[in-house]
């Protein structure tokens, strides 16, 4: 059996990680491409993703942001979770916008890492998100994953 490349091991883990990625799937996420240190996701703002204002809840943006970032730092195949991450809103969403968040590696040094993630609709960025990761050890594709 070879090894696999950088890209097969992220579409790999991505694969694993989306079967049991429930919260992302109920909100109707899709993964449109992934690869070493980053991801690329999409979510349509649903009517029950609204708040009062008429506006996407930022809560879920920011979901979509996390998600895209959990599965740019995991395409190594090495479970890794948020440390700590934060969010910057700069236009609104409204419902039926297709957001489109793209995340990116930073820094990855020994367990640690930094993540942006850049959120649009179209060509209008309508956040930006920081995320801090930490490595805590197992793999998706081994099916050895941690106990959380």
């Amino acid at each position: 059996m070879s090894a696999l490349s950088p890209e097969e091991t992220a579409w790999a883990a991505a694969d694993a990680m989306w079967a049991t990625d429930y919260a992302s799937k109920a909100l109707g996420m899709e993964i449109i491409d992934v690869g070493p240190g980053s991801a690329i996701l999409s979510m349509v703002v649903r009517d029950d993703m609204a708040n009062g204002h008429g506006m996407a809840h930022g809560g879920f943006i920011f979901t979509l942001a996390d998600s895209a970032f959990a599965y740019a730092c995991n395409a190594y195949d090495l479970i890794t979770v948020a440390a700590h991450c934060s969010i910057t809103f700069i236009a609104p969403a409204k419902r039926g916008d297709k957001l489109v968040a793209r995340a990116r590696e930073i820094s990855r040094v020994g367990r640690s890492g930094i993540y942006d993630v850049q959120i649009s609709v179209g060509d209008a960025v309508i956040a930006e998100f920081r995320g801090g990761s930490r490595q805590i050890g197992g793999s998706f594709i081994e099916g050895k994953q941690i106990n959380a």
